[in-house]
């Protein structure tokens, strides 16, 4: 509304609220009711048949492929990509005594906590609002969870986070803390609209980590962790990381190149083959 004034006016944007599948469903691991495309079928299927105009997601839970006829024109500034820890009884996780259980419903997260303490307990189908995985902590259901630090902000809910961890500590997911907008291919005008929206440095980024994503063939049974950022130099510079789910082996790499289009696919794709090779056969089941 800010940057187009006749978007300004009373009723020309409407905002509708649409409950997905992954929303609905919180009994079951994700990764058993179908995987990635749960938080966003319903929305592609609403801007497909024109029942909106554009959709907001959540990177983080876009697939790798877009539904036909839509484009994703547009990424959001990126917010703190880090996830949280919190927790009501310890102040980081190397606080947390042997045995002490950790709520979360990622594998990308379970992996990099058991591979550092394999001591903890970690909780899979930790699933929920942040509002219902703050409350399970405070009735004592697990001693700890980490959140993404993004969501928490945009939910003005920082105050519960107990520590943040480094991105040493724990790789973020492809795309974590950045907001995606998708349109109708045939949709010019919306394009436009939202071409002055995109931040190019963020969409760059995601870009090289959905690469990767998808060289991996990423899903939500494997345990993937992946990340682009500007460098001092200003490069680009591209962590990835692939996991056990059990956490008992993690193979990492990176990449230094360009900050540019091509160079951060190729970037994104040259390490998921990395360590498509590395891992072998079978590594993703064990």
């Amino acid at each position: 509304m800010s940057s187009h004034p006749e978007l300004a006016e009373e009723g020309a944007i409407q905002i509708v609220i649409i409950k997905t599948t992954g929303d609905k469903i919180l009994s079951q691991p994700l990764a058993d009711i179908g995987g990635k495309g749960l938080f966003t079928k319903e929305i592609d299927e609403a801007l497909i048949n024109g029942d909106i105009d554009i959709a907001v997601h959540s990177m983080k839970d876009v697939p790798t492929y877009l539904p036909d006829k839509t484009i994703l024109p547009c990424n959001l500034p990126r917010e703190d990509v880090r996830d949280a820890f919190i927790s009501l009884s310890a102040s980081s996780l190397a606080d947390l005594p042997a045995g002490s259980v950790v709520g979360t419903a990622s594998l990308r997260r379970k992996s990099q906590i058991l591979h550092r303490y394999p001591s903890l307990n970690v909780q899979e189908n930790f699933r929920g609002n942040v509002q219902t995985r703050l409350r399970k902590l405070s009735e004592g259901v697990v001693q700890a969870t980490l959140l993404a630090v993004a969501g928490l902000k945009r939910l003005n809910m920082t105050e519960n986070v107990t520590s943040t961890l480094s991105i040493d500590d724990m790789l973020p997911a492809v795309a974590q803390g950045a907001i995606g907008i998708a349109c109708r291919s045939d949709d010019d005008k919306l394009a436009e609209y939202l071409a002055s929206l995109n931040h190019e440095e963020t969409r760059l980024a995601v870009s090289c980590e959905r690469a990767f994503l998808e060289t991996l063939d990423g899903s939500c049974r494997t345990p993937i962790a992946g990340y682009a950022c500007r460098n001092e130099d200003g490069n680009c510079l591209f962590r990835g990381l692939v996991a056990s789910p059990d956490g008992t082996r993690v193979l990492e790499t990176s990449r230094i190149g360009a900050y540019a289009d091509d160079d951060m696919m190729k970037m994104g794709k040259d390490a998921g083959e990395e360590l498509l090779s590395r891992a072998g056969p079978g590594f993703f089941s064990s």
